[in-house]
């Protein structure tokens, strides 16, 4: 072989036996050799139900995310069924707020109510509730105050009976997402005393305290309205902690447990893959769905192709169910490939 430039050198190039390349060169052997592949069946939609009827309230920091009445919010389930998906997760924004969240343990909550209806119109969707309380304290912290510290015990007396009004609705799942310990051994005895032994708890195990959640606590309305949650939520530094705490809520019964955020944890995704058999979700949460979307918007990336390659990341990185905004979005491409 020649190289231009230096005529009286030649430089002897051995051919590779090895050629990967080979697999690449069309999509259709691509697609053949595929070694993961996001599962319809393992996306969830999260929803925002609220009071009223014939809402659907554009989030503005969410793009192409709405806030639904429980009439609407059945629509919705409706159209995600027909689309494919298999599963939503609800999140409540009630008409009244206390100190005690009482309005999240009301057999006629939103979210109650929701899942009811969801339940009645679209049986075949899967309906999990989250059950936490920041979005029904009128100070916007995850549980009950002692000063202004979340009192532990106390919370977990107050998570078991909202827990208890959500299987009476007909919920599939309940996701605690407060980060009290011992949780889900006292959600898991109290549904069990009551007769919901196949009411499954999908823990949120590894849940940082993230600067991704913004979005989240406008749609939620669940901003503190003072301090932070980082005497609750975990450090984004602990590795090992995530794995500890895990293994607590796999010994006090979690079915299914979880990582929160995603992107920026795909290590700790996949390190609870390997040490752990039972099904693993993630949350590609709010401030990753809106960075994707502006600068899609913006035309500073493939917007398509970023999603695509955003979920994959969470099934390659050991996710049997990835919870995310996207869910809908991507479907409705499947559904024409």
């Amino acid at each position: 072989m020649k190289i231009v430039g230096a005529p009286s050198e030649h430089i002897v190039v051995t051919p590779p036996y090895a050629r990967p390349r080979r697999l690449r060169r069309t999509a259709a052997l691509r697609a053949m050799v595929r070694e993961e592949q996001v599962r319809i069946d393992g996306l969830v939609q999260p929803l925002f139900v609220l009071p009223g009827s014939g809402v659907r309230e554009e989030i503005s920091s969410m793009p192409g995310i709405y806030r639904y009445s429980i009439d609407t919010v059945v629509e919705e389930a409706r159209r995600l069924a027909d689309l494919g998906l298999r599963s939503v997760l609800l999140f409540g924004i009630p008409d009244h707020k206390d100190e005690v969240a009482s309005s999240n343990y009301d057999p006629n909550g939103v979210v109650q109510r929701a899942a009811e209806a969801i339940k009645r119109h679209v049986p075949e969707i899967t309906v999990i509730a989250d059950l936490c309380n920041c979005e029904y304290t009128s100070h916007g912290h995850c549980g009950i105050l002692k000063g202004e510290t979340v009192d532990n015990d106390a919370t977990l007396e107050l998570l078991a009976r909202v827990a208890l009004t959500y299987a009476r609705a007909g919920v599939d799942v309940v996701a605690p997402s407060d980060m009290m310990d011992g949780r889900v051994r006292v959600i898991r005895e109290n549904l069990d005393a009551h007769e919901f032994q196949d009411v499954t708890i999908m823990a949120y195990s590894a849940k940082f305290a993230s600067a991704y959640y913004g979005p989240f606590r406008e749609a939620a309305e669940s901003t503190p309205s003072f301090g932070d949650r980082r005497s609750y939520q975990m450090d984004p530094a602990n590795r090992r902690e995530a794995l500890r705490e895990a293994a607590l809520d796999v010994d006090e019964g979690a079915d299914i447990i979880m990582v929160k955020p995603g992107l920026a944890y795909l290590d700790i995704l996949r390190e609870m893959r390997d040490a752990f058999e039972l099904p693993i979700a993630v949350y590609n949460v709010s401030g990753e769905y809106s960075m994707l979307k502006a600068a899609a918007q913006r035309g500073w990336i493939d917007g398509e192709r970023a999603i695509d390659e955003t979920l994959l990341s969470f099934t390659r990185a050991g996710a049997d169910i990835t919870i995310t905004y996207f869910a809908a979005e991507y479907a409705a491409r499947a559904c024409k490939r």
